[in-house]
């Protein structure tokens, strides 16, 4: 991966879009190259779909919530436990942490009725032994693509690190 794949990822990230030709009017690459670069990322597994963003508030599932949540310590719980938080309906994001907490849930749900279902699910989970919730007012920044939030400049600079520890 070198800056031009960069520049094509931070258009599409930018963008919303995979589309060359809104690429090439973005970056200057040409679309050939785009093309070419796009099929080699895919394969590197870099692309992982072409799915588009939706407007969860729109949809109806506006109300964000921040679950932290503390479970029964045994080997290897975090799988088994992450699992079933994750097929929890709304659930959107797990994450197993360090700290006083065991997991981090994000969870998007239509309105108050949705809150309450939510924390009753969470509850059920046998090794949930307690959870703190966190409602949402209003998000000040949600970039799903984290290439977004970096300059080309750093990006090279880890990708040339990252090169450096693998050689």
């Amino acid at each position: 991966m070198d800056e031009t794949d960069l520049k094509i990822l931070q258009a599409i990230a930018s963008l919303g879009t995979h589309s060359p030709s809104k690429v090439q009017e973005e970056t200057g690459i040409p679309e050939s190259t785009i093309y070419y670069r796009l099929d080699k990322l895919r394969e590197k597994g870099i692309i992982k779909n072409d799915l588009y963003d939706l407007d969860n508030e729109k949809l109806g599932l506006g109300i964000t919530i921040i679950v932290e949540v503390v479970a029964t310590y045994k080997e290897g719980y975090h799988h088994k436990i992450g699992e079933k938080l994750s097929e929890i309906e709304g659930v959107s994001q797990v994450h197993f942490t360090m700290g006083e907490r065991d997991f981090v849930v994000i969870a998007h749900v239509p309105d108050r009725k949705g809150v309450e279902r939510l924390i009753s699910d969470f509850e059920s989970v046998d090794e949930v032994q307690r959870t703190q919730s966190k409602y949402t007012i209003t998000t000040i920044k949600n970039e799903p693509r984290v290439i977004n939030t970096y300059s080309i400049e750093s990006l090279m600079s880890t990708l040339s690190a990252n090169n450096e520890l693998e050689d």
